[in-house]
């Protein structure tokens, strides 16, 4: 299986792992869970973000990637550009939480790019 998928399933559960560093230690309320969000720290808030942020770029990462492969895009360049895209989501979501929006801003902006890239890989084959 190329590298490229396991990187489809490191970002689907990136999300998940920042939500439970969101909640950890926090008393979480499994009635209302998203209730105990506003009583977090602010670093413990914006891993949350994190986490919204990483749901929302999944599904266009998934995406690319199943048509850069189906679609005849060479591997290698797929497997190391997912790869890359794993690098800056982590980057993004720790340079969230210790609160660098500038930098942060930066690492989203790549991601994308780097998604774009996959995307269109097809074409230039």
């Amino acid at each position: 299986m190329p590298l490229a998928y396991w990187c489809v399933l490191i970002a689907a559960l990136l999300p998940y792992v920042l939500a439970k560093y969101a909640k950890a230690g926090s008393g979480d309320d499994n009635h209302h869970p998203r209730e105990v969000l506003a009583t977090l720290a602010p670093h413990k808030r914006r891993a949350y973000a994190a986490h919204q942020n990483a749901l929302e770029t999944f599904p266009f990462f998934a995406v690319a990637v199943i048509v850069a492969l189906t679609m005849g895009a060479p591997f290698y360049v797929v497997n190391l550009l997912a790869a890359l895209y794993i690098a800056l989501r982590i980057a993004h979501a720790l340079l969230y939480v210790l609160d660098r929006p500038a930098a942060r801003s930066l690492a989203f902006a790549a991601a994308m790019a780097v998604n774009v890239a996959i995307f269109v890989l097809p074409v230039f084959r």
